[in-house]
Parts: structure tokens; sequence; C-alpha cells
């Protein structure tokens, strides 16, 4: 047995209601049943909140996993700053040209090593053990 019930909504949402009707080929009160029975379901909400801190969570290690990432990256690019500063001797102004011209054309056959492993998915992030480096949660996702 059904109980009736006069309820009044203003022309806009009585509208989108019988548009809703006519696209699924339903009753307009079955529309409002499920529309009331969703907003009255205790748990509802609840399914909702964990959906969000689940969402969350996973925000939290991606977030985790790239302050991770560029850490190590700043870290490796700062040591080999210091290596390379320590180690390599200024060169005499005559051979500054012939420097340049070398160190160009090792740049790019840098860039092109670089692009080549880009495309592959490789990383040397990858590369690092964990025992050196731990990885987050995340990581293994």
């Amino acid at each position: 047995m059904r109980t009736r019930l006069n309820v009044y909504f203003p022309p806009a949402l009585a509208k989108q209601v019988d548009e809703l009707a006519i696209r699924r080929r339903i009753s307009r009160s079955a529309i409002v049943e499920a529309a009331v029975a969703s907003y009255l379901s205790p748990d509802g909400a609840d399914r909702m909140e964990a959906a969000f801190a689940r969402r969350l969570d996973r925000l939290s290690r991606q977030v985790q996993r790239l302050e991770r990432n560029t850490g190590l990256s700043t870290e490796a690019l700062a040591l080999f700053v210091r290596f390379w500063l320590s180690v390599t001797p200024p060169l005499p102004d005559e051979d500054q040209a012939a420097a340049q011209v070398k160190g160009r054309k090792r740049y790019e056959g840098f860039i092109e090593t670089l692009g080549r492993r880009f495309a592959s998915g490789k990383s040397v992030l990858d590369e690092i053990p964990e025992d050196v480096w731990p990885k987050t949660p995340s990581d293994s996702e």
C-alpha cells in the first residue's frame, strides 16, 4: 500500500523531474521516491565520506611520492654540481672555443638519450635501491 503525498516544487525543478522521467521512461513518482530514499539513507553520507577519505589518502600518497622524487632529484643535481665544480679545472682561454663545441655535441647526445629514456618509461629513480631511498607505499600501485 502506498501513501499519497502532495509536494510542491519550484517550476525549474519540476521541469527537471519531468525531463528525467521522459528520458529514463519512468514515472515522476519513482524519481521522487528514489531521491527521497537516497536523501534519508543513513549510510549514504558514510559511503560518501569513505570515498572522499580514500581519494584523500591516494592524493596524500601521490604528494609524498612527488616530494620524495623531487627531493632525490634536487639532491642528485646538487651532488653532481659540487663534484663537477671540485674536479673540473678551468680551461685556458685558447681552449675555450673547442671546449664549447665539444660541450654542445655532448649536450645534444645527452638530450637524445634523455628523450629515448623518457619515451621508454625508464627512470633513474627506478634504479635506486629501496634500502638507499625507501619507496612510499603508493610507489607499488
